[in-house]
């Protein structure tokens, strides 16, 4: 990784899944985003990722790397907590040394989610490995780091990557019918306005205005369950001609659907506190359409989304 030659303050990007590819797009005349994988900087590698980024010096740094395979982190807790936790504390302590602020993604399930919606000052209590391990990483930036800001978000969703959405556009090529959990509440998230997001507040950490440090909750809105978020898909990409008819959605019930990791059944995460940093939370609907449309633009054109 070599060390940039421009004259705008670099944030540093670690990460480069659905969210980390949605950062390398936002449009930014203030900063030089440089986007970096796994190979190139892998955090649960504590004395290389120290090194690295002791060697590059950026201004800022923005973590949108994170173990999320929820159900496998059930088997492999500990490769969960090297990435989510020691990761996250790795970072925090290389820009504490530096005197560098970093801004770093959680999750709603650092909750139990039984009794969303939740704020930031929501007594917290994970039901799973992946939950608890986003919460110790939480944990280690916050007792290592004065200038963070940890936004939690849920349910995100790309172009890129995988996610939900992608998911029931490939079942719908193959399915009329398709069974979708109803009884989980949560906050469909448009990673690119995530991504947004982050690079303005990245942009006034860098430029000397004042930011609220602490953890925030940034997630769409209005509410929803999964199966009427895949209602919403198939409208949208039928209506649009991304696919060519609409599968019928059947509601089952979490308990229909058995996952190794327990899905918090409310985990709906109030975002009233982002007006302290001149944000708003974005409305999810928009955000399926954009990513809809570029899906379909990828097709035409015959371009690969990874």
């Amino acid at each position: 990784m070599n060390v940039a030659t421009s004259a705008k303050p670099m944030a540093l990007v670690i990460g480069t899944g659905q969210l980390g590819q949605e950062l390398a797009r936002v449009r930014t005349s203030h900063l030089l985003v440089k986007v970096v994988g796994r190979d190139t900087l892998d955090v649960t590698d504590a004395a290389a990722t120290q090194a690295a980024i002791r060697k590059v010096r950026p201004s800022i740094v923005l973590n949108a790397t994170a173990y999320t395979a929820v159900d496998r982190a059930e088997a492999e807790p500990a490769a969960a907590f090297a990435v989510n936790r020691d990761g996250a504390a790795t970072l925090a302590t290389v820009c504490a040394e530096l005197g560098i602020p970093l801004i770093h993604v959680s999750t709603d399930y650092v909750f139990d989610g039984d009794s969303g919606p939740y704020t930031e000052n929501s007594a917290v209590a994970p039901r799973s490995v992946y939950g608890d391990s986003k919460l110790q990483g939480e944990i280690e930036i916050r007792s290592g780091l004065e200038r963070h800001i940890i936004l939690r978000t849920a349910w995100l969703f790309s172009s890129f990557g995988n996610n939900f959405v992608k998911t029931m556009l490939r079942l719908s090529a193959t399915r009329s019918e398709i069974q979708v959990v109803d009884d989980q509440f949560g906050c469909p998230t448009p990673a690119a306005a995530l991504a947004q997001a982050i690079v303005a507040l990245a942009e006034k950490a860098v430029g000397g205005g004042s930011l609220a440090w602490g953890t925030y909750h940034f997630a769409g809105q209005p509410a929803t369950t999964w199966r009427r978020f895949a209602e919403h898909i198939f409208d949208r990409a039928a209506a649009i001609g991304l696919i060519g008819s609409v599968p019928r959605v059947i509601p089952i019930t979490t308990a229909q659907y058995p996952t190794a990791a327990r899905r918090p059944a409310n985990s709906v995460l109030s975002c009233d506190a982002l007006a302290a940093l001149g944000l708003t939370a974005p409305d999810w609907h928009a955000g399926l359409a954009a990513v809809l449309d570029d899906l379909r633009l990828a097709r035409i054109t015959g371009s690969v989304v990874h």
